[in-house]
């Protein structure tokens, strides 16, 4: 999924116990028996007399995940009811779901779905009550991006961990287990049930530009086992994880989002590169897999989109690998899956591919009256929308929504942000910064010798709802490491100008940290740090994002990956630079040469310690 982007949150109180019996009474009668207290399978004959009884119209709008703006489902402000009318035709969630029906809505913080959790908790709560109070009313499972590091729709306080390709350098399944746990945890208080991770891409494309360090990297074995164990820990918390990008995006240099990306990959190399970590999800017992909008003519040679095509989606991922749970396609708003067929078409040949939950249409209207004639004319049957609304019923009451679509304010207070999930946060991110050059042993900085310290560098947007910006959040942790650290930020392409404002408050530092975004042979970046070296003033460099920073900076006497710019990586690196905690990071990805990219640099597993 792609971004594109405290008072009265609307909705504050939570539902009474008299208004969840008579908006559930129905569906919870009809359930009741059927779902135990917690996962287990649920019982098919009744989840078929509740699709039955169900409208065509309704049965329609079961299969869309949808967006919508507003941190309330019934009270939106102002500008979210006119975005909302603009892009849907509805004033509110509330009015979104009476209309569509739609089964899912996915919540965004461009969309303002995200302020706090306290407010998610309420949104979710108003969505829930609305669905449920209209007749034959369902509870809606609701959705989010939140992948951590790069990727992650809730932000502070919600704990925030290392993104995949640190936990990749961390190479622990139990610190991806604990991530889950936590996270799954998190979401599930303030009434997310599904989260579109882990991302199950093996990286092995250094140009790749939407993957990237939201992969655990490029050994599939190593991705499988994260994969799994994240799985695992999502969970057993009760959220459903979601395995993206099928059949795997990892080895690309287009941006489905913008374009359509095809992987060349052979089907043998495909087997043994990009099947091992969807294999393992399956095996982990994953409740959904997202398609990719890109084409593996291996696989397929129609020209088609994986998210539309049947040799993929049934003949592989159903068939052969014997996947039977919720399918869900990456947006329908992203240029991969439009540049072959119009809006209204692509609806339609998702669901003739094998797909279940059809996820934020860039026109919502159109492609819910395109999937309604296409039953009525007889292009989809019935029974096919009813086995893939049986998938998502089965989802939804594995995950307890029937039994108990509601939380609690309390639920909150006790589980999102608590200090022991920050601090675990902390403790996984320690062992995941990786040190990758340290000549002369520069590193740890010593506070005696370099007591004046300047970070300079990229400050790339802050993700996640953290704080940043980046140069500010290492100079502020180094302060509380007993340095004198002072933020100067230079951008992402320094002019000569800013490079010279630099190069002079760096004779006046004891040391430079240098904070680098994907640097490049003719980046301003580079150019920056060469100078900042040729002050005589030791420099350490720090990869806020990519690792292979590390081959464009040649000069820097020390080099760091910290995977993402996230507080809480800055943070680790911060304390590996001031040797409160030694480097525990192995490369998950080589690095190449960058003047022979067939030469590896630094191989996987490569990592120095103190």
């Amino acid at each position: 999924m792609h971004d594109t982007g405290t008072g009265s949150t609307g909705n504050t109180a939570q539902p009474s116990r008299r208004t969840v019996l008579a908006a559930t009474a129905g569906v919870t009668a009809a359930l009741a028996a059927a779902e135990p207290a917690h996962a287990a399978a649920p019982d098919d004959s009744r989840l078929r007399a509740l699709v039955s009884r169900m409208t065509l119209e309704e049965k329609v709008g079961q299969l869309f995940v949808m967006r919508v703006y507003g941190h309330s489902a019934t009270a939106p402000d102002q500008a979210d009811i006119d975005a909302n009318l603009k892009e849907i035709g509805v004033r509110t969630a509330a009015e979104l779901l009476a209309k569509y029906r739609v089964g899912g809505i996915i919540y965004f913080a461009w969309a303002h779905n995200t302020r706090e959790p306290h407010q998610i908790a309420d949104l979710s709560n108003g969505i829930q009550k609305a669905s449920l109070g209209l007749p034959r009313g369902l509870p809606v499972l609701i959705s989010t991006d939140q992948e951590h590091g790069i990727v992650a729709r809730v932000g502070k306080p919600a704990t925030l961990f290392p993104g995949a390709m640190a936990v990749g350098a961390g190479g622990s399944r139990s610190d991806a287990r604990a991530l889950g746990r936590i996270a799954g945890a998190e979401l599930r208080a303030m009434g997310i049930r599904q989260d579109y991770s882990p991302v199950a891409d093996v990286n092995v494309n250094p140009a790749n530009p939407v993957i990237g360090v939201r992969s655990f990297g490029a050994d599939p074995r190593a991705v499988s086992r994260l994969v799994a164990a994240e799985v695992a820990g999502y969970q057993g918390s009760g959220v459903a994880a979601t395995a993206k990008h099928f059949p795997g995006h990892g080895d690309t240099n287009v941006d489905s989002h913008t374009g359509f990306p095809t992987i060349t990959h052979s089907r043998e190399l495909w087997e043994q590169l990009d099947a091992p970590p969807f294999r393992a999800a399956i095996a982990a017992g994953i409740d959904s897999i997202m398609t990719a909008h890109l084409m593996v003519p291996a696989l397929d040679d129609s020209g088609d989109p994986a998210t539309l095509s049947r040799p993929i989606l049934t003949g592989i991922l159903r068939e052969r690998l014997g996947y039977d749970g919720v399918v869900v396609t990456d947006s329908l708003g992203m240029e991969g899956v439009r540049s072959k067929y119009g809006d209204a078409r692509v609806p339609v040949l998702a669901l003739k591919a094998g797909v279940d939950q059809l996820l934020n249409p860039p026109d919502l209207d159109l492609a819910w009256n395109a999937v309604l004639t296409a039953v009525r004319e007889g292009e989809l049957t019935e029974a096919r929308l009813d086995e893939s609304i049986l998938r998502v019923l089965r989802l939804k009451s594995k995950l307890g929504l029937f039994r108990s679509p509601y939380v609690g304010q309390g639920g909150v207070d006790r589980t999102v942000g608590t200090r022991a999930h920050l601090a675990a946060a902390d403790r996984i991110a320690e062992r995941t910064t990786t040190l990758l050059v340290n000549e002369g042993r520069l590193l740890p900085l010593s506070r005696r010798r370099y007591p004046k310290v300047l970070v300079v560098g990229a400050d790339p947007a802050s993700p996640s709802g953290t704080t940043g910006p980046p140069t500010g959040v290492l100079a502020g942790a180094l302060n509380e490491l007993g340095f004198t650290a002072t933020a100067l930020s230079t951008g992402t392409a320094p002019s000569a100008a800013t490079i010279a404002r630099a190069v002079a408050a760096a004779r006046d530092a004891d040391a430079v940290v240098a904070a680098t975004y994907n640097v490049t042979a003719g980046s301003g970046q580079k150019a920056l740090v060469e100078q900042l070296v040729a002050t005589g003033r030791p420099v350490v460099a720090v990869a806020i994002r990519n690792p292979y920073d590390v081959a464009q900076l040649p000069s820097a006497p020390a080099c760091l990956a910290a995977y993402s710019w996230t507080d809480v990586e800055l943070r680790s690196a911060a304390r590996v630079i001031a040797g409160r905690v030694k480097p525990r990071g192995k490369l998950p990805v080589p690095v190449q040469r960058a003047d022979d990219p067939e030469q590896v640099l630094y191989p996987v597993g490569y990592g120095l310690s103190y």
